[in-house]
C-alpha cells in the first residue's frame, strides 16, 4: 500500500509548488461540491497551515532585517527609498481608480444590514498616532501579537548596533536567519494541502448564494482591483524600470497573490513573499525590511474597499459627492488603508471614518461595514491578493531599476 502511494505521489512532487497549488483549489472544489460534510472535516489543513505561516511570520521578520542590517556592507544597494515612493503611487492611484469606477457606476445598497462588531478608528490622525505607538510596543509583546511595526523597529534598532559586533556575532546571527527560513520552507511546501482544506471549508460554509445580493458592489470592488492589478500596476512598474511589466506582474501574482488569496492574511503572506523575493534574486537587504513593511502600509486593495463602499453609501443616500470631495476620499482612504492590520477584514472598520466625511452616521456605516463581511469572502481574499502581490511586484520594480541606476 505504501508503495502504492509512493508511485502515486512521485509525480505530484516532481510538479512546482504552483502546480500543487492549483491541483489543491481544483480538489476542494471538487470536495465542497459533492461532498460538503466532509469538507468542512478538512478545514484543519488549512487551519494548520494559516496558524503556522502566522507564528512563523513575526520570527522571520525580526530576525531576517537584524541580520540583514547587521552584515550590510556599506556601499551595498537597499532601495527602500524607491520603495517607499512606489508603495505610496500605487495606492493613491488604486484608490482614484475606484473613485473613477464608483461614479461610472454609482451602487445603492440595501441598508437593512445588522450593525457590525467592532470599533472603528476616529480619524486618519488617529491611525497614525497608532502606528507611532505600536512602533516602540515592547518587543517581546510585538512578537507575540504579530504587531510588525514594532519588530521592525526593534528589528532595525538592533541590527544597526550589531553592525559595530564581532563577526563571530554577527556569523551567528546570519546562521540563526537562515535556519528559520529553512522552517519557512517547510512551510511553505505545505501550501497545497493547507489551500485545499481552506478552499474546501469555505465553500462548503459559507456558499456563493450570500454574494449575489450584493454582486453588482461586489463586481465593482473586485473589478477595480483587477484593473489596478493588470493596468495601472503595469504601468508604474514601467515608469520604474522601463521594461516591459508583465513577465514580472503576473510572477507576482501566481507566486504571491494565490496563497494571499485563501490566507487572506498580509501577514501570514509575508513568508511566502520572501521565499519568491530570494527566487527573483532581489537584494535581501531591501526585500527583508520593504516586504514586512508593505504588509503594513501598502494597501492599494484597502483603498479601493474604503472607496468603493464609501461611495456605494454616499450614493444611497443621495449625497452629492463633487469631484474635488472624492479627490479628498482618494487622499484619505490612502492613508487609512496604510494603517489597516495584516489580518483578515482589516479594512472594513475604516469604512465608518470615510463615510463621516460626507456627513453619513455611524449607525449607517457599520450597516455598510456589515455588508462588506457578508462579501467577504471574496472581496477580502481578493484585496488581500493584490496587497501581498504588489508589495513583491514594486520591491522588485525598484530593486531591477535602481540596480541599473545608482547604488545608493
Amino acid at each position: 500500500m505504501i508503495a502504492t502511494l509512493n508511485t502515486l505521489g512521485r509525480p505530484l512532487l516532481r510538479l512546482g509548488l504552483i502546480p500543487q497549488i492549483v491541483l489543491g483549489i481544483v480538489a476542494g472544489i471538487l470536495l465542497a461540491t459533492f461532498a460538503p460534510a466532509t469538507a468542512q472535516s478538512v478545514s484543519l489543513l488549512g487551519e494548520l497551515f494559516v496558524s503556522a505561516l502566522k507564528a512563523v511570520a513575526p520570527v522571520l521578520v525580526f530576525v531576517l532585517v537584524a541580520a540583514a542590517i547587521a552584515n550590510h556592507r556599506q556601499g551595498q544597494p537597499t532601495h527602500i527609498r524607491s520603495v517607499l515612493v512606489l508603495y505610496l503611487a500605487g495606492t493613491l492611484v488604486a484608490a482614484l481608480v475606484a473613485v473613477v469606477a464608483s461614479f461610472v457606476f454609482p451602487t445603492t445598497l440595501t441598508l437593512d444590514a445588522p450593525a457590525a462588531s467592532g470599533t472603528p478608528p476616529g480619524g486618519v490622525t488617529e491611525i497614525l498616532r497608532n502606528l507611532l505607538l505600536n512602533a516602540v510596543a515592547n518587543p517581546v509583546e510585538a512578537l507575540l501579537d504579530a504587531n510588525f511595526i514594532a519588530i521592525l523597529a526593534w528589528a532595525v534598532g538592533l541590527g544597526m548596533l550589531l553592525r559595530r559586533a564581532a563577526d563571530t556575532t554577527r556569523t551567528a546571527l546570519k546562521d540563526l536567519s537562515d535556519a528559520v527560513s529553512g522552517i519557512v520552507q517547510l512551510v511553505i511546501r505545505l501550501a497545497p494541502l493547507g489551500i485545499f482544506g481552506l478552499v474546501a471549508n469555505t465553500l462548503a460554509d459559507s456558499g456563493l448564494s450570500a454574494l449575489l445580493e450584493y454582486g453588482r458592489l461586489l463586481l465593482v470592488i473586485v473589478g477595480c482591483m483587477l484593473f489596478v492589478a493588470l493596468v495601472t500596476n503595469p504601468l508604474i512598474v514601467f515608469a520604474k524600470t522601463r521594461q516591459n511589466p508583465y513577465p514580472l506582474v503576473f510572477t507576482c501574482l501566481r507566486g504571491s497573490a494565490i496563497t494571499a488569496f485563501f490566507t487572506r492574511s498580509s501577514a501570514a503572506n509575508i513568508p511566502v513573499n520572501m521565499d519568491l523575493c530570494k527566487r527573483l534574486k532581489l537584494h535581501a537587504d531591501t526585500y527583508s525590511i520593504s516586504i514586512p513593511l508593505g504588509a503594513t502600509i501598502n494597501m492599494c486593495g484597502a483603498a479601493v474597499t474604503i472607496t468603493v463602499t464609501t461611495l456605494a453609501a454616499a450614493h444611497t443616500l443621495g449625497v452629492q459627492v463633487d469631484f474635488i470631495t472624492a479627490l479628498l476620499l482618494c487622499i484619505v482612504s490612502a492613508l487609512a488603508a496604510c494603517g489597516v492590520s495584516g489580518v483578515a477584514g482589516g479594512s472594513l472598520l475604516l469604512i465608518p471614518m470615510a463615510a463621516s466625511l460626507f456627513g453619513i452616521s455611524a449607525d449607517v456605516a457599520m450597516q455598510v461595514v456589515a455588508i462588506g463581511f457578508v462579501i467577504s469572502v471574496v472581496q477580502d481574499s481578493t484585496e488581500t491578493a493584490l496587497n501581498s502581490s504588489t508589495d513583491v511586484l514594486f520591491t522588485a520594480a525598484a530593486c531591477r531599476a535602481d540596480g541599473k541606476t545608482d547604488t545608493a
